[in-house]
Formats: structure tokens, sequence, C-alpha cells
């Protein structure tokens, strides 16, 4: 029989059932589901002599995704926001650890966080950009609102810092943790007009523009992999139990590990669609892809806007060009 918090992630599963985009995409088809966990769908794959990089490795999806890939034989480099966190949580898991320094708010410690990953001198064979925040009021850094910065540009900056790591690679992977959450973006998309967030911010907006930017990057940088082995694909790692809310009101954090409590995936489950895109041997070939629950599925329409995604990647470069290689 099911439990409660079962049936609720099932019906979240059938909700989003592969509807696939291209056929590119149907090679990721698994037999794992929203209650697979990130040591099934990595059973009996040996990563030693792999390098990955995992950014918020301290708590939450990050963690776990680190825990099993370095129990999977993969060296793995972990991102934190203080070295004293990245410490802990590296030294806290089974396997070849690193802990590493990045905050994503601050550009030039995105820029240290990769020069320090480029002097070790070797290819990144999964790079994972999964470290996020949810702000409960609108906030600003330098004028930008800081979802769009933290979720999005600091790992707009990374990802292009490292990508001939990821490059030189035998089969690099790009693993862009995004969220349902997009189909909240303003319906338009990205707000070129306004990245500050004066005119249209709300908490769920602004967080959705910001994964829905997760998604149009995933969805450029695929395009111009297209001639290498590289591959870059996004994906939804259903609605888990995290301390992503930290920063929300006190009662709103109570009702959210309630609400977890009962209905959402647990990090075992949470860091599976990222485990399993990052490593997967069926997915050499699969290219600029949106995943959820180990499987591929359709994104909004926004999300597959080719023009919008090459129209965010231009913007992106002229905000962030004093911070790219």
């Amino acid at each position: 029989m099911l439990s409660r918090r079962q049936f609720f992630q099932l019906s979240s599963s059938w909700a989003l059932s592969p509807l696939i985009g291209h056929a590119a995409c149907e090679d990721g088809l698994s037999q794992f589901r929203s209650g697979s966990t990130a040591e099934e769908v990595t059973s009996g794959i040996d990563l030693t002599g792999k390098t990955a990089l995992v950014t918020g490795v301290n708590s939450g999806i990050g963690y776990e995704t680190m825990r099993v890939l370095a129990l999977r034989g993969a060296h793995v480099i972990g991102t934190a926001r203080t070295q004293e966190k990245g410490r802990m949580a590296c030294d806290s898991v089974e396997g070849m650890t690193t802990p590493l320094v990045l905050e994503l708010s601050d550009f030039g410690s995105v820029v240290e966080c990769a020069d320090s990953v480029s002097k070790m001198g070797m290819p990144i064979d999964m790079l994972i950009c999964n470290a996020g925040a949810i702000f409960s009021e609108l906030r600003q850094i330098n004028g930008i609102e800081a979802h769009f910065v933290v979720n999005y540009l600091g790992h707009f900056i990374l990802v292009n810092r490292l990508l001939e790591r990821v490059i030189s690679a035998p089969q690099g992977r790009i693993v862009i943790v995004g969220s349902r959450a997009h189909q909240s973006a303003p319906s338009d998309g990205i707000q070129f007009n306004d990245l500050s967030g004066t005119t249209w911010f709300n908490r769920q907006t602004a967080y959705g523009h910001s994964k829905l930017a997760n998604g149009l990057h995933s969805l450029e940088l695929s395009r111009r992999l297209k001639d290498t082995r590289a591959t870059s694909n996004v994906i939804h790692p259903g609605v888990v139990q995290t301390n992503i809310a930290r920063d929300l009101p006190h009662w709103q954090q109570l009702a959210f590990r309630l609400y977890g409590y009962l209905f959402l995936k647990d990090l075992q489950e949470g860091a599976a669609t990222t485990s399993y895109v990052a490593t997967h041997e069926n997915l050499i070939d699969v290219n600029g892809c949106y995943f959820a629950d180990s499987n591929p599925i359709t994104s909004d329409e926004n999300m597959q806007d080719e023009q919008m995604a090459s129209r965010l990647w231009d913007v992106s470069e002229s905000l962030t060009s004093d911070y790219l290689a």
C-alpha cells in the first residue's frame, strides 16, 4: 500500500510524464521513477578516475549528490559559501573530495573558485550547477534581482570559465539543476527590460524567472557544444525537503518542513535525477534535454525558445564581461 507521501510523489510524476520534445532525448529514457534514489540510479557505475564539481555541497541535494558520486569512485570538488562548511561536508563522506569556497553572489569569488579548479590541471567530467536560494523579499545585487544573480549568473560565469576543462574530458557533462518552477516565470519569459525585478517581483515569480534562465542557459550551451564530446542538460529534481527555504519567514519555514514531511521527496530521491544525468552510460549523446524523475520530459515553450536563449547568453556576457575568461 502506498504511503501518503508516495501517493503525492506519484501524482507529481504523472504530471511530468515523458512528453519527449525531440527524438534524441528518448535515448535518456530509463526504468527509474519518482521514488528512485541516487544510489539506485548509479548502482554498478564505476566513476574511478573521473572528476566532478558540485556546487552547494554543504547540505541538501548537493551534499547527497557529492556523497553518491564519491561513493562510486569519483573525485568530487565540492563548493560551499565558506571553507568551514565545505570542509565539514567533504570530511563527512566516504571517498575523495576537495572543498572550495564559492559565493555565487560575489563574481570575484566565482572567478577565484574557477581558477583554483583550473590550477588542479585535470579535466572536469561532471560539472553540476546545483546551488541555489529563495529570498522572501526583493533583493538586488549591483542593481540586478538576486535570484537571477545567485541561481543563474554566478553559474554562468563558473561554466564559462571551466568550459574548456569540461570539453577536454572524454565525455564531459554539464548538469544544471533547474526546476518545474520555471513555469511561474513571467509569461513573456526573461525580463530583459527590467532585470532589477522592480516592476515584476514576487518570490514565486522571481525564483521561476531564475530557473527559466537556468534552462535557457543549458539550451544555448547545448547548441554551442554540438561539435564537441561534451553535453549540457537541465533537470528538475522534484520538490525536495531541503533548507532552500532558510531565508523565508520562520512560519513559512515551519510550513515547508511540515509539507515536506508529508508530501515531498527526501534527499536521496531528490539527488537521483542529477546523479542519473551526470553518470549514466546511455546518456553519452543526449544533449539539450530536460529531465525529471530520471527521465526526459518536455518543458514549456519559453524554455524551448532558442532565440530567447541566445539573447540571454548575449546579455549575460555583457553583464559579466569583467569576470569571463
